[in-house]
């Protein structure tokens, strides 16, 4: 589908920014799946959301599209953490950010998990990263090191939140309450 179309479609009628627009008609997406249409809107105007829907329907877009299309690309701060229950996940949801911001210059996008070297891990916080995506054990690990700041986040995903409490417990509790207490504007959730 072309730009000129794209504008057309349910997708370019829901204020996601040009560069956002470019990647989804690069992706080969016509129209918005049912959870995108409920929860891109909201979010855009910054609305808390809780969303639920089948694998395959696009929930990582639903998120990915409208935070996105927010990000201050000239801050090279944490301005978006998505936790989730598993490093495959992590990773998975990263490489997702990476293909939706395919059309923002400078855009980064940092998966944390356990079983990586911490090394690399802080020679991209040095540099700067926009989104972080990771674990709960490993991003606890960050903060008591005082190697990640989240000065300028605002907004947290919960992706698949119940894995991330029930089996992690006690590591994403504490995550989200110390975040939160730091008077973060948004909390976006979602299964």
């Amino acid at each position: 589908m072309s730009s000129k179309n794209l504008l057309h479609s349910g997708f370019g009628e829901m204020n996601l920014s040009q560069s956002v627009l470019k990647a989804i008609d690069d992706a080969g997406y016509e129209t918005p799946t049912s959870i995108q249409t409920l929860t891109i809107p909201p979010m855009l105007s910054g609305k808390d959301v809780i969303g639920q829907a089948q694998t395959g329907t696009g929930k990582t877009a639903a998120f990915a599209f409208p935070l996105l299309s927010k990000i201050n690309l000239r801050k090279k701060k944490v301005q978006v953490l998505v936790l989730a229950p598993t490093r495959e996940l992590a990773i998975q949801v990263a490489e997702a950010f990476k293909q939706y911001a395919s059309r923002m210059k400078g855009f980064r996008v940092l998966p944390i998990y356990g079983g990586q070297g911490y090394e690399g891990q802080l020679r991209q916080l040095k540099r700067g990263v926009h989104v972080i995506v990771g674990t709960p054990g490993r991003l606890m690990d960050h903060m008591r090191r005082k190697t990640v700041s989240f000065d300028d986040l605002s907004c947290i995903v919960l992706d698949k939140p119940a894995p991330i409490f029930i089996d992690r417990g006690i590591h994403a509790q504490a995550i989200i309450f110390v975040l939160l207490r730091r008077t973060l504007r948004s909390w976006r959730g979602f299964g």
